[in-house]
């Protein structure tokens, strides 16, 4: 498969992957000790690789970003799910990183992108949205979602520059890996003064194999970002958005509406607009 086919079919996994992850997060009692979990488990299930890959020298800079970055979004996101409904705030925060990421990757960067595929990413922006008509979602929630999808822009950003500034792909998704669980799980014990490990004892198992989906469903992202654009390929990850719809419907009883499916619609045809360029 070439990279114009597997790139975008790398990014349409890991959103489905990612649907997963956040579910499984949403799920537990304690999202802080919850999301601690997962990062700490992917830190930790990456370490031995750093001994095998080679050290990302010209990217280390894009990883100390990253890992900032990932901080702020993964502290965002927990306050989120603590504020909100998974279905109102899912979409909201997934929906807002593929416009913001267009407009940092073009606008800063200069990267390349269609006619075409800016009206997909668009729809694809818009379609999210959609979704969230009928939920309610307080003025708190709302902010934390969107200042997730900031965050989430962000970062994609940053990886994407990151990834093609290493050695290889592979050291760039270890070490990043290995680094962001170290912070990320070391903020969360400051911020709950350690009250995340009693909480971890009881939701561990979910969030060790949250940890692993998590390495999976970014590393495909990454390795994408390292030979395709940008702005489409982050776009593309939203299609997951159809995966958590599935997941709502199917496992948790939620109602299939004409809202929805107008939603999931659209999603589908900015992924169409964004493949055919």
């Amino acid at each position: 498969m070439n990279a114009a086919l597997l790139a975008p079919a790398m990014m349409i996994a890991s959103g489905s992957i990612h649907a997963v992850v956040n579910a499984i997060l949403k799920g537990g009692k304690d999202k802080m000790a919850g999301r601690a979990i997962i990062d700490g488990s992917s830190a930790l299930i990456l370490l031995p690789a750093t001994l095998l890959v080679p050290l990302p020298h010209g990217a280390w800079g894009w990883i100390a970003g990253t890992a900032l970055v990932h901080c702020l979004y993964l502290y965002a996101l927990v306050r989120t799910f603590e504020a909100s409904d998974y279905s109102a705030a899912y979409p909201i925060l997934r929906g807002t990183a593929p416009l913001v990421t267009a407009a940092l990757s073009i606008g800063l960067f200069a990267e390349p992108a269609g006619p075409r595929e800016l009206i997909g990413i668009a729809l694809i922006g818009a379609a999210m949205f959609v979704l969230v008509l009928g939920k309610h979602i307080g003025r708190t929630g709302l902010f934390w979602a969107l200042l997730t999808g900031l965050t989430i822009a962000g970062y994609t950003v940053i990886d994407a520059q990151g990834v093609r500034a290493a050695p290889t792909s592979t050291s760039y998704i270890v070490w990043m890996f290995v680094l962001m669980g170290i912070s990320t799980t070391a903020m969360f014990a400051l911020l709950s003064r350690g009250a995340i490990f009693a909480s971890a004892k009881q939701q561990w198992r979910p969030g060790v194999a949250a940890g692993a989906l998590s390495i999976l469903t970014y590393g495909l992202a990454l390795s994408a970002l390292a030979i395709g654009p940008t702005a489409p390929l982050a776009a593309l990850r939203e299609t997951g958005m159809v995966t958590a719809l599935l997941i709502a419907t199917l496992f948790l009883g939620e109602k299939v509406t004409p809202g929805r499916m107008a939603g999931v619609t659209g999603i589908l045809a900015g992924a169409a607009l964004i493949l055919t360029t």
